[in-house]
């Protein structure tokens, strides 16, 4: 076949075709033509930079934004297991998925400061089948129909976006809810979300299921009812979202540990994880449980200690061995960032062990405040009025000392305490280290400065 044939000439044909189509060319041809095509290709590639998105598509678009990243991570943590109990292990986990399940955990918290007389918590998490719920028998949702939205008040709450019953900042409320996002956040990550509740105050039992990312909803189910209060959530993370095939062990064991921080930080309320009850019943246990089996440098049981500071405080100190730990919460929520709650507890233990301090190492070289710290593991439960958080995942907490709505007060015994629990040697132990080293740095010097002396330099031959 000869250049010139007709297999060239269909292949000319087509580029012609193209070129002229994406030049905006018509059969008719014409600059008129070029000109209108070359409008609608910019005018559409601006639709395309500039658009609006429902909040919704906002929040699935964007989850970062919402509940941290939903990209798995490789971190250092403690969880819980049958095998171990509470450890720390690298784990591999998505921080979007943790934060969903936190979000409904700590509603079912919150109903304790709603309702004195709640004293129960049932977590399920079956991972085969990719299901988990969280019930309480606290006070239930009002069942009966907004006035102004015209819907039910559960499905108000859980299936439309900025409702809550935390807006009125002029309320002293020391709950973990905040910002009207919570449990819907969990909805629209998940494939299917049903709520459950009932109020004897009403007299109805309601029932209510979301499916895709809370697009699709059923109609809810009204009943009259005669039994005790409970609310129950129970859903199914939509795991594509979240890069995973499975609810798998390291993410079991994370959600598991959040069952015994709650049970921890809870006043007054059992907790059950699958159908057995967590072995905390106050936040003193909780804390043991980070210490067992943990030993100082002389190889004794390091020792913990605890004081209640009111009905708003807790507080515990050990000695660490790996610079500065905190375990703390906040109205349940942890605050695994810690915050300005972390550091005025830290503060002020810091302030009585440099006093102490300064009595044993005279002469010695100077400890600063932040050397102190680097030898305390300070663990913290508190309730702290409308808490403020750097991010809507929670870690961090901002809110000023001023505002705290209670005051921490550690009392002389537990002062007393604390600077006999091992962390006042340690970093005494670590000054003398401090003062040897430089002292050994300081002779080095100077037997350098005696061997350039005796040995002049050989003057360069020339």
């Amino acid at each position: 076949m000869s250049s010139g044939g007709p297999l060239k000439q269909m292949f000319s044909n087509m580029a012609a075709a193209v070129n002229g189509a994406a030049n905006g060319e018509t059969a008719g041809g014409g600059g008129g033509d070029k000109a209108a095509a070359a409008k609608a290709a910019k005018r559409l590639s601006v639709e395309r930079i500039y658009q609006k998105k429902s909040q919704l598509e906002h929040i699935l678009l964007r989850p970062d934004t919402y509940i941290g990243s939903c990209e798995p991570l490789t971190e250092t943590m403690y969880v819980y297991d049958d095998e171990q109990g509470m450890h720390q292990r690298e784990i591999t986990f998505v921080p979007g998925l943790f934060k969903i399940f936190d979000e409904v955990l700590v509603n079912a918290a919150d109903n304790k400061q709603r309702d004195a007389n709640m004293d129960t918590i049932k977590i399920e998490i079956d991972s085969e089948n990719n299901s988990i719920s969280i019930y309480n028998n606290g006070k239930g949702i009002p069942v009966v129909t907004h006035k102004d939205e015209k819907m039910y008040v559960p499905t108000m709450i859980f299936g439309h976006l900025l409702t809550s019953s935390n807006f009125n900042d002029e309320e002293q409320k020391v709950t973990g809810g905040r910002n009207g996002y919570g449990a819907k956040l969990c909805n629209i990550f998940s494939s299917k979300f049903t709520v459950e509740t009932a109020s004897i105050d009403y007299k109805r039992s309601f029932k209510q299921t979301w499916a895709n990312n809370m697009s699709k909803t059923s109609e809810p189910k009204v009943k009259d009812f005669h039994g005790s209060d409970f609310t129950k959530v129970t859903f199914s993370p939509d795991l594509d979202k979240f890069k995973m095939t499975c609810l798998d062990k390291d993410t079991v064991a994370l959600l598991s540990r959040r069952a015994y921080d709650v049970a921890a930080s809870t006043r007054g309320v059992k907790v059950f994880l699958n159908g057995k009850r967590v072995p905390v019943k106050n936040f003193k246990d909780y804390v043991e449980l980070y210490l067992k089996d943990k030993v100082d440098d002389t190889g004794n049981q390091i020792k913990c200690v605890y004081e209640n500071c009111g009905p708003r405080w807790e507080v515990a100190v050990a000695i660490s061995d790996k610079g500065f730990q905190q375990v703390s919460f906040v109205n349940s929520i942890a605050t695994t960032k810690g915050g300005r709650h972390v550091d005025h507890v830290a503060d002020m233990i810091i302030k009585q062990l440099i006093e102490t301090l300064k009595k044993k190492n005279k002469g010695g070289v100077q400890i600063k405040p932040f050397q102190i710290k680097n030898h305390m593991w300070v663990f913290i439960n508190c309730l702290i009025v409308n808490p403020a958080f750097d991010s809507q995942t929670k870690e961090n907490m901002i809110l000023q000392v001023k505002s705290f709505g209670s005051k921490c007060t550690l009392s002389d015994k537990f002062i007393g305490q604390v600077n006999k629990c091992g962390i006042v040697e340690s970093v005494m132990a670590w000054a003398k280290f401090k003062a040897q080293s430089q002292l050994n740095t300081k002779c080095n010097s100077k037997k350098q400065n005696k061997i350039r002396g005796k040995y002049p330099p050989v003057p360069n031959e020339k």
